[in-house]
């Protein structure tokens, strides 16, 4: 390995949430079960098959090398909010996951750079910057996998989230015995509170003989949809309308073979806050300039998808395929006149982007369990769309408005068909009882505004020391495809000579993104309760990928930075007992870009020459960020609290400087009441920035940086839910 100075990140987890466990050792895959091997079992209700098929599908993704971190339904219930608690907020109590604006996550000092699966299949990715589009209703446990992953983990690297879904063959079969054939039974939910917040949820599950079923709906309206650009503790005009719902169907063919199908949708209406005292900077022929506190931008977001998997084995294969397809938009209809005014353009931006994709991964034991072969293909076709229909102000060479009648601009970017192809091959050696390896090479080609293609070996290991101790360490080459549905082509020649005229007129297309990837880890297990763990990474990369905010519009728009390194580590303890449970994390790492090579043109002459012969801290490099919570049950109670912890993000000229440092706090209070007509019913009180901290996550300034957001200041919520 490259000798380099890393810098140490501390994660220490003094409490850990039941369920919830920085399982960094990274554990071996048990011996598979294959579909076929019967032994001694008698013929199988659907639960009990379908479980048999879980543990099948669960032997097809490995996690050697890689650090887990791992929550289920019973943690996520823990946190303040519940499961009524958005995904991303979930994922914010790993280590090494820093909150941004709009939902984003930065996971070990990458933008975003997350995979999401379901079940094993892979999830198409949305434009969405901030929509959350899964319900975590859906969730019987989710993992983020980083580091050295192994091979049959492609393009999206920075994390791996895979999100394991309940189903109706035995959705509260362990809690309250209920399940079986014929089981059928749901919860609805209701979450009141603060900013005008409406968030009822239903879900509902059941079986059959061969069928099983599982479906949640949910409604979300509040008055703080995306972050205020003020302190102020209420936003200007920042109403949002969610809905998301998802599905899940499946049918045993027999006690070998089961085919299943998700489905999901999310439909998002954004009010985009304003921000109240702003000058007017352009003149508009027979307008009055408004208030800036008056404006009416709006932005939807649309997700769709369905996926279609087949599982089972043949001989002593077990395999899935899954063929899917996802369509997501975003459009921003401006305010006309004030945008005009305020911003010299007034720009009707449309962006989609259909995918179409087949998986298939399979898993072979050889030389009596010594040896997992584990191989598997991906092939993706994506259809993007984009347009913004402008209106502009003539100006002069410097950019100054030369006309007060505003024409109009037609921007639409041609068709293409992009096309992703992958293919992995690994083997995972069980050399002794206590040293597993995991080795693999994966190929992959890009087909879209570029042609690319790698080759990337993979290998990791875990050792299973005495007294508790498990060493891990990996090293992965990645090859990361820049985002195509977030890629918009512009003719930067239309926009010359308006006051939406570029800063520069070099133009040039998005690159793939090449790494090596370090990652070395130890943890202990103290007793039954304690567990310690530390964890080092490393980052090389040529031709980074990074995202701006470019305009109006709360859509990002991908570029690449020539060189790239990215170095920081983590240290966890976590604490599980009978009542009393909690963890603490605390992470550090720099990530620096060198010479933007790529979009050139929406940065300014003097960014790009300053950033061309010196490394600078990436727009979302945290130096230090820490989450932690504890959850007691007293005699039926529990008592939650959690919190968030930033040293700020970076601003100021090409990031030289980043914000405050912040902290959030988060309680809860919950229990069960019996009562008359209703039966059984969970009650929680949740409040969100306890202290009423009134940070900033953004100010405006910095590289590809848009609005200034601050963060969501005290807020008092009630959760209601009824299981039947």
């Amino acid at each position: 390995m490259k000798q380099t100075s890393l810098t140490l990140a501390i994660t220490l987890s003094l409490f850990a949430l039941p369920g919830f466990a920085a399982a960094q050792e990274s554990q071996p895959s048990a011996p598979a079960k294959t579909a076929t091997d019967q032994g001694n079992d008698k013929v199988l209700g659907s639960v009990e098959v379908s479980a048999k098929l879980d543990r099948a599908r669960n032997q097809l993704s490995p996690s050697i090398g890689a650090s887990q971190y791992v929550m289920d339904a019973a943690a996520i219930d823990r946190l303040p909010l519940g499961d009524s608690t958005p995904v991303n907020q979930i994922l914010l109590q790993a280590p090494g996951v820093v909150q941004d604006s709009y939902g984003q996550l930065h996971v070990r000092g990458d933008h975003a750079n997350l995979q999401y699966r379901i079940n094993g299949v892979i999830l198409p990715e949305s434009i969405s910057g901030f929509g959350q589009s899964l319900d975590p209703d859906i969730i019987e446990k989710v993992q983020l996998l980083t580091g050295a992953l192994p091979a049959q983990y492609g393009y999206r690297t920075a994390g791996v989230v895979e999100i394991t879904t309940e189903s109706g063959a035995h959705r509260h079969h362990d809690q309250d015995g209920s399940g079986g054939d014929g089981n059928f039974g749901g919860k609805a939910s209701l979450n009141v509170g603060s900013q005008g917040t409406i968030n009822p949820q239903l879900s509902l599950h059941g079986s059959g003989e061969r069928w099983s079923w599982f479906l949640t709906g949910e409604y979300l309206k509040n008055d703080l949809g995306i972050e205020n650009p003020t302190p102020a503790r209420n936003a200007i005009h920042d109403r949002t309308h969610q809905t998301r719902g998802f599905g899940y169907v499946s049918y045993l063919f027999n006690e070998n073979l089961r085919a299943s199908f998700m489905f999901g949708q999310s439909n998002s209406r954004f009010q985009i806050p304003n921000n109240p005292g702003q000058t007017p900077s352009f003149d508009l022929a027979g307008a009055t300039p408004p208030d800036s506190a008056t404006l009416d931008q709006r932005q939807r977001e649309i997700t769709r998808f369905g996926i279609l998997s087949l599982q089972g084995g043949f001989g002593a294969t077990d395999y899935q395929i899954a063929v899917g397809q996802r369509y997501t938009s975003v459009d921003y209809r401006p305010d006309t006149v004030g945008d005009l005014i305020f911003n010299g353009v007034a720009g009707t931006i449309h962006r989609g982007n259909r995918a179409n994709t087949l998986q298939a991964d399979f898993s072979t034991p050889l030389a009596s369990g010594k040896h997992t072969l584990r191989y598997g293909i991906y092939a993706s076709s994506e259809r993007p769309t984009s347009s913004n229909n402008a209106l502009v102000f003539p100006a002069d060479a410097d950019g100054n408005q030369t006309s007060t009648t505003p024409f109009t601009i037609v921007d639409t970017a041609p068709r293409v068909n992009a096309r992703t192809y992958g293919v992995y091959l690994q083997d995972e050696w069980s050399i002794t009882d206590k040293f597993t390896l995991n080795y693999g090479l994966r190929a992959d080609k890009v087909n879209a505004y570029v042609q690319e293609s790698q080759t990337s070996p993979r290998i990791g290991f875990v050792y299973q020391m005495a007294h508790g101790t498990t060493l891990h360490a990996g090293y992965a080459r990645y090859f990361t495809p820049p985002p195509t549905e977030l890629i918009s082509p512009t003719d930067i020649a239309l926009f010359q000579g308006t006051t939406n005229q570029v800063p520069t007129n070099v133009n040039t297309n998005v690159k793939s993104e090449r790494s090596n990837y370090y990652d070395i880890g130890v943890a202990q297990k103290v007793g039954t309760s304690w567990t310690f763990g530390l964890d080092v990474f490393d980052r090389e990369v040529r031709n980074l990928l990074d995202e701006g905010q470019f305009g109006t519009a709360l859509v990002y728009t991908p570029f690449n930075y020539e060189h790239g390194r990215v170095r920081g580590a983590e240290f966890s303890v976590n604490y599980a007992g009978k009542d009393l449970n909690a963890y603490f994390n605390l992470s550090s790492s720099r990530a620096k870009g060198r010479n933007i090579i790529t979009n050139q043109f929406n940065f300014g002459q003097d960014e790009l020459d300053y950033v061309a012969t010196h490394w600078v801290h990436l727009d979302h490099d945290q130096r230090l960020s820490g989450s932690g919570g504890i959850s007691y049950n007293w005699h039926g109670t529990t008592f939650g609290a959690d919190f968030l912890y930033g040293s700020g993000l970076r601003r100021g000229y090409v990031n030289s400087e980043h914000l405050p440092e912040y902290w959030q706090l988060n309680l809860s209070v919950a229990r069960n009441f019996n009562l008359p007509m209703i039966g059984k019913i969970n009650t929680r009180l949740a409040v969100i920035n306890a202290t009423d901290q009134s940070y900033q996550l953004r100010d405006g300034s910095g590289i590809g940086v848009g609005a200034p957001q601050w963060s969501q200041r005290a807020g008092a919520y009630l959760v209601l839910s009824k299981a039947f």
